[in-house]
């Protein structure tokens, strides 16, 4: 964007954007040179964090103690495979970003047309949408729970939080990871200490994380779940599709000279180092979750699996399993750190909701709107669903209103299936290309597991597709409601299908023509 395209869009409320991903802060962090490695690294360090959170949001939070208590330990394995999965592919955003100067949005439009990158731009929102809703909810409980704020002037009082972006938008992007960095610590902390006084099994811990063939099994079931549906549910709220977009665009806000192949190949290995260490916390947290269903309470003590119900449970001294965590539970502690992390959660995921909407706006549709007004829009279109959920179940029992709460929470999470293949192929068709990335593009390692691990995810996600649409219709649809679920799910699965053809195609055509593009270039040059 030149000077006089700025000028005009500082006057306006959505302007134009075509200039680099996120310009406020795009290359405003400097990084040491020739310093030694811890240095260098902590100069790296952030990005990953602001990407950690999304994994460890409160829509993680119910599926992995629910997982726990229904499977014991059995899924301990799939947190370990798809944490392993999320460090694979959110080290190629990273890299594409730092290496093409692109965030994912912005490089997929650049190789596809105007309707598919709108296509591609709403499905995203939509996931965006949904990971929100899951914040509005854990927010709101949290505030009930420790304040006693009925439900739904809660849910109004999360709007709020654009106050605490402003604020956060004035002292600047460094400070901004610093503050979640230490919400992350907190969070750690919590589930650390809860699991440390419920002593549990560790070598059954430690086995867990050996997959069998019982892990994705559906012929056992438990309180309406399956292996594989309890297993989904933990892929799904792990890896998620902004978490790509915004990992490309936050590795660029390190200061880098681009034409220095070394300068490069440093920040691409030192944001992986970070981008792991942040990861591996994450994977920490979930791991923690799922170990706190099997341990900290008695096998099959929570019958609800709402924010409430465990809140209770963990002040509910005849539903935890040893009387260490019973003499602690009467003073109140456990459950109000439960709430105090839920809190910290949801004001973590209200600062990379914002950027990652913003990166897709701008860098699919080309529009951009100040970060309040970003976060405002999409909090007031999350609220409405939980408002009506609120509304709807006022009159009926307590536990009925936690159970809708928490099923819509959960059956929000099936838009995340909808667009996690659409980030993750373009993503790997990029890197994995040398017209792209040059001698960056992956390894032969890397393209063969990058490969399995999103045809694996694509087709475990569509395959769960009709039970997470059969799901809309309570805990005992009729046979009636099961059909017109299935049949909705295959028409979507079709749909899906068709878009991903669409988009792997008019992607490696937009490559041939940047390489062409290239050539055309070097032509010049030489002549």
């Amino acid at each position: 964007m030149n000077n006089n395209e700025k000028e005009h869009a500082k006057g306006k409320f959505i302007a134009y954007a075509n200039g680099p991903s996120l310009e406020e802060i795009n290359g405003s962090v400097k990084v040491p040179k020739g310093k030694g490695f811890w240095k260098t690294l902590l100069a790296y360090s952030g990005p990953g964090a602001l990407v950690a959170v999304g994994y460890m949001d409160p829509g993680n939070w119910s599926t992995s103690i629910t997982g726990g208590q229904n499977f014991q330990y059995l899924l301990m394995s799939v947190i370990l495979m798809s944490s392993l999965v999320a460090m694979l592919l959110q080290y190629m955003a990273a890299k594409l970003g730092i290496v093409t100067q692109l965030d994912l949005a912005q490089a997929i439009r650049s190789r596809t047309s105007k309707p598919l990158g709108v296509v591609l731009w709403i499905m995203t929102e939509l996931a965006i949408m949904a990971t929100d809703i899951a914040e509005v909810i854990g927010a709101a409980i949290a505030l009930y729970l420790l304040f006693g704020i009925p439900l739904i002037i809660a849910v109004f009082i999360t709007i709020l939080d654009v106050l605490v972006l402003l604020l956060l938008t004035k002292v600047g992007f460094r400070k901004i990871e610093a503050i979640v960095v230490a919400l992350i610590l907190v969070i750690l902390f919590v589930f650390i200490y809860q699991v440390a006084l419920s002593n549990p099994d560790w070598g059954s811990v430690f086995s867990g994380f050996i997959p069998n063939a019982k892990t994705f099994s559906t012929s056992k079931t438990v309180n309406g779940m399956t292996p594989l549906s309890g297993a989904l549910g933990i892929i799904g709220a792990t890896v998620m599709p902004h978490n790509l977009y915004l990992h490309s665009a936050v590795s660029q806000t390190r200061q880098i000279d681009h034409t220095d192949d070394e300068a490069v190949a440093q920040a691409v290995k030192f944001s992986g180092w970070d981008s792991n260490i942040q990861l591996t916390a994450a994977f920490v947290v979930n791991c923690l979750l799922l170990i706190m269903g099997v341990s900290v309470f008695k096998s099959g003590a929570v019958s609800d699996p709402s924010f409430f119900g465990l809140y209770s449970a963990l002040s509910d001294t005849s539903s935890l399993s040893n009387g260490v965590l019973i003499s602690v539970a009467k003073s109140g502690i456990l459950s109000v750190l439960f709430a105090v992390a839920l809190l910290a959660s949801g004001q973590n995921s209200t600062i990379t909701g914002t950027l990652t909407g913003q990166v897709i706006m701008e860098g699919f549709v080309n529009l951009k709107m100040p970060l309040w007004a970003r976060r405002l829009v999409t909090r007031l279109i999350a609220v409405i669903p939980v408002m009506i959920c609120v509304l709807l179940t006022s009159g009926q029992s307590e536990l009925q209103e936690h159970r809708s709460l928490n099923t819509l929470m959960n059956n929000s999470q099936v838009f995340l299936a909808f667009a996690l293949p659409f980030s993750m192929i373009p993503l790997i068709m990029m890197t994995d290309s040398k017209n792209t990335m040059g001698h960056f593009k992956n390894s032969l390692f890397l393209k063969i597991t990058g490969w399995f691990s999103v045809i694996s995810l694509t087709v475990l996600n569509l395959r769960g597709l009709p039970d997470s649409i059969t799901d809309f219709f309570g805990s005992n649809p009729s046979a009636t409601q099961v059909t017109i679920a299935h049949t909705i799910a295959y028409i979507l699965i079709l749909a899906i299908l068709v878009l991903l053809v669409w988009t792997i195609v008019e992607v490696h055509k937009g490559d041939l023509r940047y390489t062409k593009a290239m050539q055309m270039r070097k032509k010049k040059t030489n002549n």
